[in-house]
This record gives structure tokens, sequence and C-alpha cells, in this order.
């Protein structure tokens, strides 16, 4: 993770959030078509965020991360990574989460741009699946990784046992 006192620079932010469920809506409604959503049930919600300088070297380290932390609580109370619950991830592209106060306004002149952006978020995605499809919990449990749309609003609607909710730095 980015060390702030070392010099290194901050690439990437990712929030992590433990839900019973979530519903993301993935496309807006238009007069012929309803609005899309995805969903799931017990496991975690993951924003993420890439700035400027972030990488491809970077993302595994953040699956990694967002996976292996020990941030879900099992049946017996015990603390457990999602991996091992079992659990869903829900991931939310939320580039705000890049923003800087100045004065009275947010500027986000940190994010990554919107095309390396949407390379970047799609990779996480796309290795995120394949750790939760490659995991033998996940497999027995059914467990699946839903996302967002990169670029869109979007409107998210959550059921927590908390908030029980961590920022990781990268």
């Amino acid at each position: 993770m980015a060390d702030q006192s070392s010099g290194n620079s901050l690439k990437a932010k990712i929030i992590l959030q433990q839900c019973l469920s979530g519903r993301l809506q993935v496309k807006p409604a238009d007069d012929e078509t309803p609005a899309e959503f995805v969903e799931v049930n017990r496991g975690i919600i993951v924003y993420v965020c890439f700035m400027k300088g972030a990488s491809q070297d970077i993302v595994e380290k953040m699956v990694k991360a967002v996976l292996n932390v020990k941030l879900s609580q099992s049946d017996n109370g015990k603390t457990v990574s999602v991996l091992d619950l079992p659990g869903d991830v829900l991931i939310v592209p939320q580039a705000t989460l890049g923003g800087k106060l100045k004065g009275k306004v947010m500027q986000y002149h940190s994010n990554i741009g919107k095309d390396e952006g949407l390379k970047l978020y799609s990779s996480f995605v796309q290795k995120t699946q394949i750790e939760v499809e490659n995991n033998a919990k996940s497999i027995e449990s059914k467990c699946q990784v839903k996302w967002g749309t990169y670029g869109n609003r979007q409107v998210l609607s959550i059921v927590t046992n908390g908030p029980y909710t961590h920022t990781l730095d990268f």
C-alpha cells in the first residue's frame, strides 16, 4: 500500500463495506426499457478509484488485499475474509474517492484519465472474478462477483450489519 511519508504517491483508493445485501443500478430506465440492476447477497461492497500514475501492476495487489483482508463477520462471530465467509462481492466504480476539497468545491485533478481508468477497473473486475471463481468455498456456496458501470452515475441500495467500513490506500 502507498506510504505517503516515504514519498510514494497514492495510486488507488478502495473503500470496503460489509453487507447483508446490495443492489446497484447499472443502466438507467429510458422511454423503452426499465432500469437494470445487479444484486448481491452477504459479502462486501468494494468502492474503487484509480489515481494518476496507477498502472496494471497495482491491480493484482489490490484484488488480493480486498479478498483476503479479514473484515467480514462469520455466523460464529469470527472475523474472516470474504473468501472464507464465503460471500459475494459488489464492485462499484467510485471516482469521487479521488476528490480533494479546495475551498467549498471538490476537485478531481488527481484522478486517472477515463480510458486508463476503465482499463484498470475492467482488469480489477476480471481478476476479482477469477479469484472468487477459483476459491473452493466460493464455488461450493455459489458466490458471485457483480459490478457497476464505469463512468456512469449509479443508484446503490445496501443493507449492512455495520456500518463496518474501511479505507485502503495503494
